[in-house]
């Protein structure tokens, strides 16, 4: 073929395209938001400029995805976040229990291909976009794909900005900030100065591998020469790899969106510096057969823009756990702030503050004050530097993408804008986030069209807590140990076997949180001493305490590295064992101690052993709890918070059923399931591995008879929280019956919840 020379300019080829939803940015946040909101009937374009879904947790950065429930320790117990970000970790660690990067990405461009309502975009950037007349709401968004060397004009009547550095609000001209708010505005006092830096710094990471034979490195000529440099040298080691190295992290001091390029040579230069010290040193002989396998081409990004919606979360809301009448999302990192030189800082790598337990997030952060419609979601959300602080990271970003989308769903229902959405339709809007899976703290939910709100609900069994049988595990008390138990009323005794080295003192605690709904043991009620001689003992606790209203009471085992504790192999929905280990990287009261009140209260942090799951101290009660009914089924919560939350079996019903009954037929098309996949595991997607890839406590097997004992539907091999039985067509029936098997032989069956529609 002979290509001609042509005198007039050629453009490249156009394609229009409209949906009910754009959304720009395909990270966790944009692909949560994007599969949301196409399940809710939407027909979504998601426009993503990298190859791949996830931005920092895809193979291109492979940061692990951390929200509210951390491994590096908090009180946030059950805590991970809900909906298509809880589906996402649970399908991972199915497939992926070693936490391959490559296979994490693959599960999120499944699950975005499979949705039929999905145009997807990859190497897609968004470069300009056109607005109404007056100026406040986007038309059309102009995007460029270098691959296929297409352009894209995107319309659609409402947009979302889940882009990280916010190039569609900037564009359109939202009202953003960037770098930190003084003290003074808000009243924070975790406020940074300007010697600590207003900005948090990009990361790089690299992965390496043991090739069991010798392997030279020959540093490029732009790697740092000296590793002297970074203050924090001393820290490097072999074994360190991937999101472990969060804090080889650089570009605080310039601009985080315009500077980027420049930031990331500065961190291969860092990289490469690095591992050449690993090397060559001679510091390190074991990495002597290592090589490195992976290093980041692009950086992993913590701040830029932050765009004002008609709230702007700060400081004060996180630590106090506001309850904000609009709730639509939660959060649960700590205030994380990083000294802006990065590793060329003297300080720490980073500054971390917790609250006693979860926090709000209300949806007049989600949405431009000034541009009507749209959207803004993940990192970028309307809140203060230090807010922002615990906010931005991936899992609460996620929660935030999945608000998004139902509020754009209700927003299509009845033609209004995101703010309306909020002002006229806030009830509908919660109610639909709670039916995806969305948590909403302190915030009860009513659903009027669950017929299971009129049902009676009987069972097989029902778990009356007496004991859980002790183990051939003895573990020594190195740390201070506590069974959390759910009370209500008075506290029964608790018999425990202990075994001593030598003749020692062991000091008991009873303790409870300040707030019902919180896990922070900062309350103690009552504090008991015994002592004891060398060997084998059997204690029965007896307490005076009584708790007004359902709470988790703490047995707290003191330090004693000469007693023993024995432990059991059962383990029980809404149960736990959590240690008082402190990691000071992250710890209130860890390295750094404040030189002056920052408004933010120090305490202890009591954390699960997080493999296995639900681990527990063997124990027998002086009398049952009975908190594990099937009035639990329909208390308007999916988790455990101040209690169980759930119906559990006794633990020896093989065969556990549930019967739900009406006085009159009941016509019906559709039952949601919700199961126990263990909130209080953070599931991260990399560097761990997974010993588990079923949550211990989920039922696998579910069968659903109608009154005439023929079978409705049936759920197997199941590993995930929320599971619908779709009918092809409505059943007429008095009743249900529902049973329910796991493979599971020391976890006794639970079910969160159960919605008949």
């Amino acid at each position: 073929m002979i290509i001609g020379e042509s005198t007039h300019k050629r453009e490249p080829k156009t394609i229009a395209l409209a949906a009910d939803l754009v959304i720009t940015g395909g990270g966790l946040t944009g692909t949560c938001a994007a599969i949301t909101a196409a399940r809710a009937g939407l027909e979504v374009i998601l426009v993503q400029d990298r190859p791949v879904l996830g931005g920092n947790c895809s193979s291109e950065v492979r940061l692990w995805i951390l929200g509210a429930t951390s491994h590096m320790g908090n009180n946030n117990r059950w805590a991970r976040e809900g909906g298509v970000i809880d589906e996402i970790m649970l399908e991972n660690a199915y497939r992926n229990p070693d936490g391959n990067p490559l296979i994490f990405d693959t599960v999120l461009l499944e699950k975005v291909t499979q949705e039929t309502n999905i145009t997807l975009l990859l190497n897609t950037a968004v470069y300009d976009l056109d607005k109404t007349q007056n100026g406040d709401k986007i038309e059309l968004l102009h995007a460029f794909c270098s691959q296929n060397s297409t352009k894209y004009a995107l319309s659609a009547p409402l947009f979302c900005d889940s882009s990280g550095d916010g190039i569609v609000g900037f564009l359109a001209g939202a009202a953003f900030r960037m770098g930190a708010e003084s003290m003074e505005e808000f009243g924070e006092k975790f406020a940074p100065d300007k010697g600590y830096g207003e900005l948090l710094g990009h990361s790089m990471y690299f992965y390496s591998k043991d090739l069991g034979r010798p392997v030279k490195f020959v540093p490029p000529s732009f790697a740092l020469q000296d590793i002297t440099e970074i203050p924090r040298y001393k820290t490097f080691n072999p074994k360190d790899f991937g999101c472990r190295l969060w804090w080889l992290e650089y570009g605080g001091r310039l601009d985080t969106v315009h500077d980027t390029e420049q930031i990331k040579w500065e961190l291969w230069k860092v990289v490469y510096g690095a591992w050449n010290y690993i090397k060559n040193s001679g510091e390190f002989p074991e990495a002597e057969n290592m090589t490195l396998e992976w290093v980041g081409t692009i950086p992993g990004k913590r701040e830029s823009r932050r765009f004002e919606g008609d709230y702007l979360l700060k400081q004060q809301d996180v630590v106090e756990q506001k309850a904000f009448q609009d709730t639509v999302a939660f959060g649960g990192w700590s205030l994380d702030l990083h000294p802006a030189d990065g590793v060329y800082s003297d300080q720490a790598g980073c500054n971390q503050w917790h609250s006693k337990g979860v926090y709000s997030i209300p949806y007049r952060c989600f949405y431009s004050k000034n541009i009507e419609n749209l959207f803004i979601a993940g990192r970028i959300i309307s809140a203060t530097h230090v807010a922002f602080a615990s906010t931005r990271v991936m899992a609460t970003s996620a929660t935030g993408g999945q608000a998004v989308a139902i509020a754009a769903a209700v927003a299509k229902k009845y033609g209004c804008s995101p703010r309306e959405v909020g002002e006229k339709y806030l009830e509908e809007l919660q109610l639909e986030l709670w039916r995806s899976g969305q948590y909403l703290p302190q915030t009860p939910i009513s659903d009027p069209d669950n017929l299971v709100n009129n049902a009676q609900i009987t069972a097989s069994s029902a778990l009356a807590l007496q004991e859980l049988t002790g183990s051939d595990q003895w573990k020594t008390i190195a740390h201070s140990v506590a069974q959390m138990l759910p009370v209500q009323g008075e506290m029964p005794s608790v018999t425990v076997w202990v075994e001593a080295d030598r003749d020692t003192e062991l000091l008991v605690e009873l303790r409870k949180s300040s707030k019902s709904f919180n896990h922070t043991p900062d309350m103690t009620l009552e504090t008991q001493s015994y002592r004891l001689i060398a060997g084998k003992h059997e204690l029965t606790l007896e307490w005076d305490s009584y708790f007004p209203e359902e709470c988790y009471a703490f047995v707290c085992f003191l330090k004693n590295e000469h007693i023993k504790i024995q432990y059991s192999e059962q383990r029980v929905t809404g149960l736990v064992t959590v240690f008082n280990a402190t990691n000071p990287a992250v710890s209130n009261y860890g390295k750094q101690e404040p030189t002056e009140d920052i408004g933010v209260e120090t305490f202890e942090f009591w954390c699960p052993q997080r493999r296995p799951a639900g681990l527990n101290l063997a124990f027998t009660l002086g009398r049952p709890i009975s908190l594990f009914g099937t009035e639990n089924l329909k208390n308007g919560w999916h988790r455990p918070i101040a209690g169980p939350n759930a119906w559990v079996a006794a633990q020896d019903d093989r065969h556990p059923e549930l019967l739900l009954q009406w006085i009159e037929n009941q016509s019906i098309s559709k039952i949601d399931f919700v199961f126990d996949t263990d909130f209080d595991h953070p599931m991260e997607n990399v560097i761990y591995v997974h010993p588990e890839t079923v949550m211990p406590f989920c039922a696998q097997d579910i069968e659903v008879l109608d009154d005439t004992n023929q079978v409705v539907g049936t759920i197997n091999d199941n590993h995930l929280t929320k599971r619908t039985l779709a009918l092809t067509k409505p059943v007429t029936t008095r009743s249900l019956k529902i049973r329910l098997q796991n493979s599971h032989a020391h976890v006794p069956v639970s079910l969160m919840e159960v919605r008949v529609y």
